[in-house]
């Protein structure tokens, strides 16, 4: 007999369940298993050598500015912080 046994295990689900209901721990559970799925679709794709013939791509279409298209995906963006300098005084 551990310090966890079976039975602290399951009175720590039961509180958890409780504090937190079944709706949310379902959508926790959505949202980890997609962002796994995107992890390993992500090195994956690292890992595939870039080939422009494998992938053909479509003319641009153009953009209308007066009709917005919904976003049905999420995107990210890539970029890298730099480091504000603090400006000096005059008064010091």
């Amino acid at each position: 007999m551990g310090i966890f046994d079976w039975k602290h295990w399951i009175v720590i689900l039961v509180v958890v369940v409780l504090v937190f209901g079944t709706k949310k721990l379902k959508n926790l559970g959505t949202d980890v298993g997609e962002s796994i799925k995107g992890f390993r679709k992500a090195m994956n794709d690292d890992e595939k050598p870039a080939d422009p013939a494998a992938n053909p791509t479509s003319p641009a279409q153009p953009v209308h500015p007066q009709a917005p298209q919904p976003i049905s995906e999420r995107r990210t963006f890539d970029v890298q912080a730099e480091k504000v300098q603090e400006p000096t005084r005059k008064d010091s």
